[in-house]
C-alpha cells in the first residue's frame, strides 16, 4: 500500500464529511486515511474538524492577552492544593529556571469538576476556554468513532471502553523565545494519554520523530494536530505507536498553543486488547496497569527535580 505522504510530512485530513448526512463511501475513505495516518505516524493534522474558526481565533487572542499580564496577576491563578499524588493541580505555573522545559502554562480540568482556577482577566477568557474544552471533547469522540470503524470493532466499542471524561484536561501554554544555548520549549517525549489535540499559533516549533529524524508539523490556520498517545500503543499492542515529539523554542518571539488531553478514567485497567493478542495469536507486549498509576509515575518526573530517571510506557513492557 502506498504511503500517505511520500515526503514524510504528517498528512492533513479533511473531516468535513462527518458533519453532513449521507456519503457513506466518502466517510469510509476518510476513515481509512485517518487509520493509516495513525498507524504510519501516530499523528495527523485535521481540518474542518467541527471547532469553529471564530472560537479558535478568539481563544488564541485571549491566551496571548492572559500571558501578557504581569506575573503578579497571573499568580492569582496558581494551583490549588495538589491533593493525592496522582492528581494534577489546576492553575497557572511557570517552569523554574533549572527546568529543561522553557514555558509557562495554565492547566485546566473539566469545567464541571469545580477544581479550575481561571482568571477574571482578560474578560471573556473563562467562557472561551470552557467552550473550547467542550468542543475538544466532542472531537475526541469523533476520532474514537473513526478508529472504532477502522479497526473493525463493534459499534461504539472505544467510546464504551471508557466513558469517564473526568480525567480530560487542557494545557494553555506560552513557550518563551529561544535563548542561547537553550532551544527547547518542551523536551522530547511521548504523550501518556489516549489522544492529544494541539491547536498552535503561526510561530511553529512542533516536531515529530519519523524514520530517525525530526520533521516539523507546521502551523496551518484552523487545523488541529491529532496525536495518538501511549494508551493506544498498549491497547493495540503496538499496531499504533505513540510518536516521540518535541517543541523547539522559537527565535525572537513567543509561541502559544492549546493542548487537550483526551484520557482514560483513573481506575481504568489498561492492557493489550485481545483483538491484537490472543485472537490473532500474538503475545502481549505490555503488562496491565491502572491509568492513574502510570500518570503518577509520569507526574513524579515533573514534580521532583532535578528530573531523575524518566518513566515512560516501557516501564510496563514485557
Amino acid at each position: 500500500m502506498e504511503k500517505l505522504s511520500k515526503n514524510n510530512n504528517v498528512p492533513t485530513i479533511d473531516l468535513s464529511v462527518f458533519f453532513r448526512d449521507g456519503d457513506e463511501e466518502a466517510k469510509k475513505a476518510v476513515k481509512e486515511k485517518v487509520g493509516r495516518a495513525c498507524t504510519e505516524y501516530g499523528c495527523f493534522m485535521a481540518k474542518n474538524h467541527g471547532i469553529s474558526a471564530e472560537l479558535m481565533s478568539r481563544a488564541m487572542q485571549l491566551c496571548r492577552e492572559f500571558f501578557d499580564l504581569e506575573d503578579e496577576e497571573k499568580l492569582k491563578c496558581s494551583p490549588i492544593a495538589a491533593g493525592p499524588a496522582w492528581r494534577i493541580p489546576a492553575g497557572y505555573t511557570k517552569h523554574p529556571a533549572h527546568s529543561p522545559d522553557k514555558n509557562e502554562h495554565l492547566l485546566m480540568l473539566a469545567p464541571q469538576s469545580g477544581l479550575n482556577v481561571l482568571p477574571n482577566s482578560p474578560p471573556g477568557f473563562k467562557d472561551a476556554v470552557e467552550e473550547l474544552f467542550e468542543n475538544f471533547t466532542k472531537t475526541g469522540e469523533l476520532i474514537l468513532s473513526i478508529l472504532t470503524d477502522y479497526m473493525d470493532f463493534p459499534p461504539n466499542f472505544l467510546k464504551e471502553f471508557n466513558q469517564d471524561r473526568s480525567w480530560d484536561w487542557m494545557n494553555i501554554k506560552r513557550y518563551f523565545p529561544a535563548t542561547e544555548p537553550d532551544s527547547v520549549g518542551i523536551s522530547s517525549h511521548k504523550d501518556g494519554n489516549a489522544i492529544t489535540f494541539v491547536f498552535q499559533d503561526d510561530v511553529g516549533g512542533l516536531e515529530l520523530l519519523k524514520d530517525g529524524r525530526y520533521i516539523p508539523i507546521p502551523p496551518s490556520p484552523g487545523t488541529l494536530v491529532c496525536n495518538l498517545g501511549d494508551i493506544f500503543q498498549v491497547l493495540t499492542n503496538e499496531k499504533i505507536t505513540s510518536p516521540l515529539h518535541r517543541v523547539v523554542s522559537p527565535k525572537g518571539s513567543s509561541r502559544y498553543s492549546f493542548s487537550f488531553f483526551y484520557n482514560m478514567g483513573g481506575d481504568k485497567w489498561i492492557e493489550p486488547l485481545p483483538q491484537f493478542t490472543t485472537e490473532i495469536g500474538e503475545p502481549p507486549k505490555y503488562k496491565g496497569f491502572m491509568f492513574k498509576e502510570y500518570q503518577a509515575l509520569r507526574i513524579r518526573n515533573k514534580t521532583h527535580p532535578p528530573y531523575g530517571e524518566s518513566v515512560d510506557i516501557t516501564h510496563y513492557a514485557i
